[in-house]
């Protein structure tokens, strides 16, 4: 362990982004039989035992040399499943996140958890040494997604996140042919991105004494438990836990995409304007229909919309062809799809599997393929789209100060109080 300290302490002097771990302390330094050695072996905790975060750690645990060591979730049920599906016993399941992460046989950290909830969580484990696994919407504020990246780079972490889009094969050939000239000029960028939900009202009901209520709100403002919205990611569609809905719930995949392809990876809009539907009552009151324009300071352009309006996924067009992806590819003329590029051109990142990339940049340094940078670019621009939609009408933005000039009313919607005791 000692060695171990010095190795983190050189790290906070003049680590990078990603770093490696020589002595990975994993769960057969605990104790456990049949594991390999520490040096061969990455712990795996996560918090969240919905659908997501555990599709997530069957991914993780596909991956040669992790292995899932603790889980933490407040809904006792889903963390005894999850618990059952990772071959734990009951002591690894936790109600309480920070107990988790402060286990020293956690090396990796995967938060699957509602939108609310992903940049506390991620801060904590990157505080702890931890690296981080984030699913998306990265944050779920922009103030959030900037205390995000400086954590991460502040504690030398490796950040991978759950944009999984991004390691299709497609996905990279499609932008490679944009980037690369091969449709011509860009004439535009159209996103189709699935539509939000509406429900009726729902009568508050007692919490189950298998939920760990207060701490599944969080940060959150305190209301009355909902099933719909805590059990059937419902979440998604309540602003107090998803500010900007399905626009940054889903949408973030394909603007991630849009942006790689057009080379804006690294910044933002400059202007946004839009129009939606909003429920007019019942338990959910985010975006249900909507028309997004996404201009950039280099003139380049995204539309996007629900999928009433375009096809769900990116189409490129330019002055020579298209090219369509959502994760695999369609080009015109069909030609396109078997471009080969010289040394001279664009190469984009190449991944196979996003969970495996992490792992790869924890051991080699590399920054993974959706950094936190790139992420909380990807996400600001679908929370931008958001705050568009609810103030209805056109807003400038700078993306290097992250602010609304001269706009304090939108200023605002940059970052909310959190139920006390949390804070970022």
């Amino acid at each position: 362990m000692a060695s171990r300290r010095r190795f983190l302490a050189g790290l906070a002097r003049g680590g990078g982004a990603c770093v490696a771990l020589p002595s990975i302390v994993s769960w057969a330094a605990l104790g456990r039989e049949g594991t390999a050695a520490p040096s061969e072996r990455i712990g795996l905790g996560v918090i969240g035992a919905g659908g997501k975060a555990r599709g997530g750690m069957a991914n993780f645990m596909a991956v040669r040399g992790v292995q899932a060591v603790a889980i933490a979730e407040p809904n006792d049920k889903r963390r005894e499943q999850a618990l059952v599906a990772a071959r734990l016993q009951p002591q690894d399941g936790f109600r309480d996140f920070r107990e988790m992460v402060a286990l020293p046989g956690v090396d990796v950290v995967l938060v699957g958890t509602p939108d609310h909830w992903h940049v506390l969580q991620s801060i904590a484990a990157a505080k702890a040494g931890k690296h981080v696994y984030c699913e998306k919407p990265l944050s779920n504020t922009i103030r959030e997604g900037r205390a995000l990246v400086e954590a991460v780079t502040r504690y030398a972490v490796a950040f991978q996140h759950g944009t999984q889009l991004k390691s299709s094969g497609g996905t990279r050939l499609a932008c490679e042919l944009v980037r690369n000239g091969r449709i011509g000029r860009i004439k535009s960028v159209r996103i189709g991105s699935p539509p939000g939900a509406a429900t009726g009202i729902h009568p508050p009901q007692p919490v189950p004494e298998w939920l760990d209520y207060d701490m599944w709100l969080g940060p959150a403002p305190w209301r009355p438990y909902a099933p719909p919205v805590v059990n059937s990611c419902g979440w998604y569609f309540v602003s107090d836990f998803s500010k900007s809905g399905w626009v940054a719930g889903f949408g973030v995949h394909d603007i991630d995409i849009a942006q790689w392809g057009l080379g804006l990876e690294r910044t933002g809009p400059v202007e946004i304007e839009g129009s939606g539907v909003f429920p007019k009552d019942g338990l959910y009151d985010t975006v249900l229909t909507y028309r997004l324009e996404f201009r950039y300071a280099n003139g380049a352009a995204i539309t996007m919309t629900d999928t009433g309006q375009n096809r769900h996924g990116v189409l490129f067009e330019g002055t020579e062809g298209t090219v369509y992806t959502r994760g695999g590819i369609e080009c015109n003329p069909p030609r396109l799809a078997y471009e080969k590029f010289g040394p001279d051109e664009v190469h984009l990142y190449q991944s196979s599997n996003h969970e495996a990339n992490l792992v790869e940049c924890i051991k080699t340094r590399r920054e993974t393929i959706t950094p936190a940078e790139i992420a909380h670019r990807s996400c600001s621009t679908c929370l931008l789209g958001g705050i568009a939609l609810q103030l209805g009408r056109k807003l400038r933005w700078d993306p290097v100060a992250e602010r609304f000039p001269d706009d304090p009313d939108a200023n605002r919607l940059l970052s909310y109080a959190m139920r006390s005791p949390w804070v970022l």
